[in-house]
């Protein structure tokens, strides 16, 4: 997707004759940049209707002065956690509002490359990679546990690393349930969740699921064989595609890029060990329901209704529990963010500027 149309104006300001300076528009609850234009001839008449004669201070003050344009830089980074290299993207002021995006399978904070400038204006957005995705660390699998609450762990040191004691938390497919343990470490420091096709109720778990239910039955060798195919480059494009009505609109970097990563070394079976070690996640499901029930986090729903992964009845279920959540339906698939990122950004930046408060003054 071009980031262009995703994020239109977000960060272009025109500078104008008369305006104060060339900055990011600061209404949060916008999503346009604002100019103040000047008139560039003089109305005022002399003989007979005939406009007056210009002069050069005239032109000094008229003149459209050349634009400047303030684009967030995105950083790529990395750190050193439990002796592991993490690799992140961060954007926005340091003291900013911090906005945690955290990724699914089979990607990594590259799904969140558009989202990250779109954001980075009013907050400080952090996207990390977990281990054994993006551009972090992938070690061997006998020297460490490919596990969700692992990933946890270190996505919670890392933010601590960070300075990040209090955030927004983004969270899409393997985001959730990293984001929800998150949640329930540090319920104190949720100020907002933002849920893209990310799972938390058992209904949630399509048909898709299955296979993967049964290699939780017995774990047994042949089950877990049977769950290659998910890590096919056919699988990686139809995560993207399907339930998309224009696929034109979904960059194809996007599974050749997750696909090389996936076809590693010793990749799939790391892949494997998480397809079995996310039982464990519908264990905590109550859980984190009665963080919902009880901390009433402000919260955005987006969610792509033609998923079959997780499937939009989760989405509904999230309103059992959290009542004043807002939800959004659209009309696409799994990374629902790749497709309809033009309506998506704006409901976002709306949501944030409503919940999420900034002094900068201070």
């Amino acid at each position: 997707m071009n980031i262009a149309t995703s994020i239109p104006a977000l960060a272009i300001t025109l500078c104008v004759a008369g305006s104060s300076g060339c900055t990011p528009d600061s209404d949060a609850h916008t999503t346009q940049s604002k100019a103040t234009m000047t008139p560039t001839m003089s109305t005022t008449a002399t003989q007979e209707g005939a406009p007056a004669p210009s002069t050069d201070k005239d032109h000094d003050k008229d003149a459209i002065r050349p634009f400047r344009v303030h684009v967030p830089v995105t950083h790529h980074r990395t750190a050193k956690v439990d002796g592991l290299d993490m690799f992140y993207r961060e954007a926005g002021p340091s003291d900013a509002p911090a906005v945690v995006l955290l990724h699914g399978f089979p990607t990594s904070s590259h799904m969140f490359r558009n989202l990250i400038p779109a954001l980075a204006d009013r907050y400080r957005v952090i996207a990390p990679d977990y281990p054994g995705f993006g551009l972090s660390a992938m070690p061997d699998r006998k020297d460490f546990d490919y596990t969700f609450a692992r990933y946890t762990e270190l996505v919670d040191k890392l933010l601590t690393q960070l300075g990040a004691k209090s955030y927004a938390l983004y969270v899409m497919d393997y985001g959730a349930p990293v984001g929800f343990r998150l949640a329930l470490l540090h319920p104190e420091r949720v100020t907002a969740l933002i849920v893209q096709n990310g799972n938390a109720y058992e209904e949630g778990l399509s048909p898709f699921w299955d296979p993967i239910k049964a290699y939780w039955a017995d774990g047994s060798a042949d089950k877990r064989a049977a769950l290659r195919r998910l890590m096919s480059a056919a699988v990686t494009k139809f995560q993207y595609t399907d339930g998309v009505k224009d696929v034109s609109r979904i960059d194809p970097a996007n599974w050749l890029y997750d696909q090389q990563l996936l076809d590693r070394p010793g990749n799939i079976e790391i892949q494997l060990d998480l397809f079995y070690d996310y039982r464990t996640n519908v264990t905590l499901y109550s859980q984190f329901q009665a963080f919902f029930r009880d901390r009433q986090p402000p919260t955005l729903i987006v969610w792509g209704a033609n998923d079959k992964i997780f499937s939009a009845a989760s989405a509904q279920a999230l309103m059992r529990d959290l009542p004043k959540a807002e939800l959004h339906l659209f009309d696409t698939g799994h990374f629902a963010l790749e497709d309809k990122a033009d309506e998506m950004v704006p409901l976002i930046r709306d949501f944030l500027g409503r919940n999420l408060k900034w002094d900068r003054r201070t």
